[in-house]
Parts: C-alpha cells; sequence; structure tokens
C-alpha cells in the first residue's frame, strides 16, 4: 500500500448525498479481484453515456460532459470532496479500489458509511469527516476558482486553502500510523516475519507429523 503523509491537490466537487458504491463502482465491474485497473469505470453511469460491460474500450466511448470528473478544469484532481453518507450500499472494497486507482487519495464529506470508511484506510485512501458549513465554502472556492487546491497534512491533521486558512480533522492514531507507514493488514502481518518464522521452526520440532515430517 502507497504511504500517505501530505496531498496537495485539486479539489473535485462531486455535490450530492448518499452517494452508494454502486454509483461508485457499478456491479458488473466486481468480476476482478485484482486491485488495479477500475480506474476508468469510476462513477461508470455517471461518466458515460452508454452501459458500461467489462472489457470494453472507455477511450471509445460517448462522455458525459456534464459529470465532474470529464471536465478539463478537474483533470489530476487527488481530492474528492461530497457530502452526507458517502460510500453507502453494499460493502464491496471495489469501491476503495477503483477510487485510489483514479487518482484521489483523500475524500471530504461530512459522514460516511462504516464499512467504506473503514476500507478506505486499508487501501491507501484518507476519508476524513468535514463540518457541513467547511464543506459549502470549499464548493463555493471551487466552484469560483478554476484549480482550486486543498493542502492535506496527516501528520498534522489539517486542511489548509491557499491563503492559508486551516481546518483541523480528526483521524484513528492507529490507521493515522498504518497510512503514513503505507502497511495495509498483510503489511502490518509482515513486520513480525521474524516472529512467525521462529514460532514456525518452534512448532515443527514440537509437532513434526503437521509438516510431514514423520518417516
Amino acid at each position: 500500500m502507497k504511504a500517505l503523509t501530505t496531498v496537495k491537490g485539486i479539489v473535485a466537487p462531486l455535490d450530492r448525498s448518499n452517494v452508494d458504491t454502486d454509483m461508485i463502482i457499478p456491479k458488473q465491474f466486481l468480476k476482478s479481484i485484482k486491485r488495479s485497473g477500475f480506474g476508468p469505470n469510476l462513477f461508470d453511469e455517471l461518466r458515460y453515456l452508454d452501459e458500461g460491460r467489462p472489457g470494453m474500450d472507455n477511450s471509445t466511448r460517448p462522455l458525459n460532459t456534464d459529470f465532474v470528473l470529464n471536465q478539463p478544469r478537474y483533470v489530476g484532481a487527488s481530492i474528492l470532496m461530497s457530502r452526507a453518507n458517502f460510500g453507502c450500499g453494499s460493502s464491496r472494497e471495489h469501491a476503495p479500489w477503483a477510487l485510489e486507482d483514479y487518482g484521489f487519495r483523500v475524500i471530504l464529506a461530512s459522514s460516511f458509511a462504516d464499512i467504506f470508511y473503514n476500507n478506505c484506510f486499508k487501501n491507501g485512501i484518507l476519508p476524513i469527516v468535514v463540518n457541513e458549513q467547511v464543506l459549502d465554502g470549499w464548493f463555493k472556492n471551487v466552484a469560483g476558482n478554476e484549480g482550486y487546491e486543498l493542502t492535506v497534512d496527516l501528520q498534522a491533521q489539517t486542511i489548509t486553502d491557499a491563503e492559508g486558512n486551516e481546518v483541523a480533522f480528526e483521524v484513528d492514531p492507529f490507521r493515522k500510523h498504518c497510512l503514513l507507514n503505507g502497511l495495509d493488514d498483510i503489511g502490518l502481518t509482515l513486520q513480525e516475519a521474524d516472529k512467525i518464522k521462529e514460532y514456525e521452526l518452534k512448532r515443527a520440532e514440537i509437532h513434526p507429523w503437521v509438516f510431514g515430517q514423520i518417516k
């Protein structure tokens, strides 16, 4: 998992509540269990004017030019801003996979669905709960300023705009540690690789039949 320390980037506004995981990555794209390759189908039903299917050449599909991610001013955005209950619906981990594969490292919203919120941290994305009034101000700033950027500093737990205005946010210390160091569940386990190896060697001595060592 890629570490996340500071993200300074363009903010893409998705001004709607109850964005569910089927909207983030539609069900027909859930056949793969690889974490990569989902970015082109992020928000598929909103981005394209036709019905998407696995294996389609997305470069030839008709675009919905009204959708935020298809607008030139938001190309390369790394921060997604939305409203309440982001990530509701089914618990598919493909949703954060698609967001991360597209290039989003931070999501700002007034609230998140619990399972989606947890899945973000496990996949290198920082979901931040932001006061609704603060979000209102940022939505106005994004609309009025092309290329509007925010800087998210995970270590300091702050979000700063170009004028230096700063907003603090909360994050669980353990999750913060994992993001800062790029540690998912596998990475955390591998930190104890030496102890695991030592345990397996001792277990093989005590219970050799488990390892097929009986002659």
